[in-house]
C-alpha cells in the first residue's frame, strides 16, 4: 500500500513539473509571437517606406527624363541656330569687306578729284596777275573749285553788261575751262540788299536783285560762249540775289563783298555717279 501511495505521488509531481514546463514554454511562445508581431509589422512599415521612396525615385527619374529630352532639344535648337548664324556672319563679313573696297574706291575717287582740283587751283592763280588776283578769289571748298569775281570788275557801272577790264580775266578762266572738259561749270550771281535804282534806263526793267543776279550770271556764261568758244551745254547760269551773302550787308565794305559773281567748277554728276555705281561690282568682280 505504501509502495502505490508512493508510486501515486511520483506520478502527481510529473504531473505537476510537466504542467509546469507547458506553462513555461506557452509563455515562452507567446513572448517570441509578440516579438515576431512586432518585427513582422516593423518590416511592413520599412517596406511600405521603401515602396514610397522607390515611387519618389520613379517620379525623379521620370521628370529627369523629360528635363533632359527638353534639354537635348533645346540644345538641337542651339545647333541648328549656331548654323545659321555662322552663315548668316559669313555674309556679314562678306558685305563689309565689299563695303570696305567700296569705301576705298570712293577714297581713290575723291582722291584724284581732289588732285584734279588742286592742279586747276593752280594752273588758274598762276596765270593771274597780282592786280586780277585782288578781284578774284580762288579756292577749293568740299571738292569744289569757286573762283569769285568782284562785280566792278566784271560788269559796268550800275548794269549787268560786262566791261572790257573783264576780258583778260575771262579769258584765263574759259582756257583753264576748256582744258578741264570733263567738268561742269556754274555760274551764280549774288548782289548786297541794296534794292535796285528803276531811275536808271539800264535797270527799267529789272524787277528787283533775283532779276539783276541772274542776268548778271546769264551775260558772264554767254561771254564765255561768244568770245572763248566755251561749251554752252556744260555751262549753268543762276542767280541767288541779296539771299547769300558772304558777310553782313551793313556796311559799305561789306556790300561790296556780297555783290560777286561765282564761277563754280565741278565733276560732272553723271560721270561721279557711274563711277560710285559701279565701284562696288566691279571690286567683287575682282
Amino acid at each position: 500500500m505504501k509502495k502505490k501511495l508512493f508510486v501515486l505521488t511520483l506520478a502527481t509531481g510529473a504531473l505537476l513539473l510537466s504542467g509546469c514546463a507547458s506553462k513555461k514554454d506557452l509563455e515562452n511562445c507567446q513572448t517570441e509571437n509578440r516579438q515576431l508581431t512586432t518585427e513582422y509589422n516593423n518590416a511592413k512599415e520599412t517596406i511600405a517606406a521603401n515602396n514610397a521612396r522607390i515611387k519618389s525615385l520613379e517620379d525623379q527619374l521620370s521628370q529627369s527624363k523629360e528635363t533632359m529630352a527638353a534639354l537635348q532639344s533645346s540644345l538641337d535648337k542651339s545647333l541648328t541656330n549656331a548654323n545659321s548664324n555662322n552663315i548668316n556672319i559669313s555674309k556679314l563679313v562678306d558685305q563689309i569687306n565689299e563695303s570696305n573696297q567700296y569705301i576705298r574706291h570712293l577714297v581713290e575717287v575723291k582722291s584724284k578729284s581732289d588732285s584734279l582740283n588742286l592742279v586747276l587751283t593752280n594752273n588758274l592763280t598762276r596765270s593771274l596777275s597780282k592786280e586780277e588776283l585782288k578781284e578774284v578769289d580762288v579756292q577749293v571748298l568740299k571738292g569744289v573749285v569757286y573762283i569769285s569775281l568782284a562785280d566792278n570788275m566784271l560788269y559796268k557801272s550800275g548794269s549787268y553788261e560786262i566791261n572790257d577790264r573783264a576780258e583778260e580775266t575771262l579769258s584765263k578762266i574759259a582756257k583753264i575751262i576748256r582744258d578741264y572738259s570733263d567738268y561742269d561749270v556754274l555760274i551764280e550771281g549774288n548782289t548786297d540788299n541794296v534794292p535796285i535804282n528803276t531811275t536808271n534806263p539800264i535797270m527799267k526793267n529789272i524787277r528787283n536783285n533775283w532779276d539783276l543776279s541772274c542776268l548778271r550770271a546769264a551775260s558772264v556764261a554767254q561771254y564765255l560762249q561768244d568770245h572763248f568758244s566755251v561749251d554752252p551745254k556744260r555751262l549753268t547760269a543762276g542767280g541767288r540775289g541779296e539771299y547769300n551773302p558772304l558777310v553782313a550787308n551793313d556796311t559799305e565794305l561789306g556790300k561790296q563783298r556780297n555783290r560777286r559773281t561765282q564761277i563754280i567748277i565741278t565733276p560732272k554728276l553723271d560721270q561721279f555717279m557711274d563711277l560710285i555705281g559701279k565701284a562696288p561690282k566691279d571690286e567683287a568682280a575682282k
